[in-house]
């Protein structure tokens, strides 16, 4: 199983919700405070929401916040109501591997996540920018409800 993952920031995470349970026609699949993700079968696409503001800090009661989050690429460095990332999701590790290998063998600039914890799950990721910078990410998820969960501002370096 393989779907497009598009991530959005939002400034009210809640108002998004209903907006996007209308719109896509389920509830969300997860969700935590300033967090929600869909994973939608048809079309197949996961829709995560993601409340911030560019370069905001997270919020002091998100559970193992990291510190330098608020430097964090790929998670609110965005304005509300733009794109923050995309990401293809797929089945295995494996498949993470073989992407991985296929990027750097294009001569495409790569950094590895193996075993991260991110939005809420445990994954395993591999992220490339696209000529205009726009983050992508490969990623599989290996535990969706881990006790150790991070929200979607874990810190990571920018591989530019």
């Amino acid at each position: 199983m393989s779907r497009i993952q598009l991530a959005l920031t939002v400034s009210d995470v809640e108002q998004s919700v209903t907006f996007y349970s209308q719109l896509l026609g389920t509830a969300p699949h997860k969700r935590r405070r300033g967090y929600a993700n869909f994973a939608v079968a048809e079309p197949p696409l996961k829709l995560v929401l993601i409340e911030g503001t560019p370069n905001a800090t997270p919020p002091s009661d998100a559970p193992n916040t990291s510190p330098a989050a608020d430097a964090a690429p790929g998670c609110c460095t965005t304005a509300p109501g733009s794109l923050n990332h995309l990401g293809i999701e797929v089945a295995s590790v494996d498949e993470v591997r073989a992407a991985r290998e296929r990027l750097t063998t294009a001569g495409l600039a790569t950094f590895d996540e193996d075993d991260t914890t991110c939005c809420y799950a445990r994954q395993g990721k591999v992220w490339v920018h696209d000529p205009d910078g726009i983050e992508w990410e490969v990623y599989t998820i290996t535990d969706d409800d881990p006790a150790d969960a991070l929200p979607p501002t874990a810190h990571r370096e920018d591989p530019r």
